[in-house]
């Protein structure tokens, strides 16, 4: 079978081909592209692939129908709504994600990003450079406070035991409830009540049509003038304006934002970036070198080697 590679997956090719390699020995031929955002060009490097790989480009239904030989898409990430799922549907075609590659990555960020707004490690970074002090900053602590988890899939866990290791409360809002969490104190809520509760609040869903604006004008106002939320989940989960003018009139604290309801570069004028005590970053998550490798394995040993075995891992449709 011919599996085509759409996008850079962020390690050197000499990496992907060896990671591979127990599927190219077996006779299956492998090409890799660059990205291109040409919708023509991508239409050419598909139209032969039996199995197709992407990681976070947008994969729309004209570029699915034009390939008539596919029967597998493996996406090299955790979410999958940047992928036309009706067409693939339409066609029979089978798609799995990279579940857990980020599983370390994410969680190692989300931590990152909550001590350098609680300790104002950005606005003390650049007032040391101007020989000034800490005079002025807050300093705070993640013990003891209410850290709210919403979703407890795998990450949101390992976010919720990370929090309990700092010493805090941990409250959780998810579609299912995981009982090693509930064994390990964690409490489980509806979200209005986790929102007007917790202190840190750190969203860990899907983007679903459920999910969409699940953190809206609404119920931000539920949340504590000292609160802050983090999302290193997906952008549109948050309506960026509701959040950006809670921050903007001090109904809460700060945010750290990894995701946008636009992939960076982020326009000049966009909206979050006038906000006050925010830590932005350009979608980096799950970008590190080693999450790279791992998920590069997880599409081709687990996911493509199994689906060519006739069994379907990480399914999503």
């Amino acid at each position: 079978m011919k599996i085509v590679v759409l996008e850079d997956l962020a390690i050197p090719e000499s990496d992907i081909r060896n990671i591979a390699k127990s599927i190219t020995d077996q006779g299956h031929e492998l090409t890799l592209y660059q990205k291109t955002d040409n919708i023509e060009l991508q239409k050419q490097y598909v139209k032969d692939a039996d199995i197709l790989v992407i990681a976070n480009m947008p994969l729309k239904g004209e570029v699915i129908r034009a390939a008539e030989n596919l029967k597998y898409i493996s996406i090299a990430f955790t979410g999958f709504d940047h992928v036309d799922l009706e067409a693939c549907k339409e066609r029979n075609i089978q798609v799995s994600n990279a579940a857990g590659y980020a599983t370390i990555a994410v969680p190692e960020l989300v931590f990152g990003m909550a001590i350098s707004l609680l300790r104002s490690v950005v606005t003390l970074d650049k007032k040391i450079r101007y020989g000034e002090t800490k005079s002025g900053s807050r300093q705070q602590e993640i013990y003891g406070k209410n850290f709210g988890v919403i979703g407890t899939g795998t990450i949101g866990i390992r976010v919720a035991k990370i929090a309990l290791a700092f010493g805090a409360n941990v409250l959780a809002y998810s579609n299912r409830e995981n009982e090693e969490l509930k064994s390990l104190g964690v409490k489980y809520m509806p979200l209005d009540e986790l929102l007007s509760i917790s202190d840190i609040v750190s969203i860990h869903t899907p983007l679903l049509p459920e999910t969409k604006g699940l953190i809206n004008k609404d119920n931000i106002g539920l949340m504590k003038p000292s609160s802050i939320l983090i999302n290193t989940a997906r952008g549109p989960v948050v309506d960026t304006a509701a959040i950006t003018n809670a921050l903007k009139e001090g109904r809460i604290s700060g945010a750290c934002l990894d995701v946008f309801d636009m992939e960076p570069p982020l326009s000049s004028g966009y909206q979050i970036l006038t906000a006050p005590n925010t830590v932005l970053t350009p979608h980096i998550g799950f970008a590190t070198e080693e999450a790279m490798v791992r998920r590069t394995d997880i599409i081709f040993n687990v996911n493509i080697a199994n689906w060519l075995k006739g069994e379907h891992h990480n399914k999503v449709i």
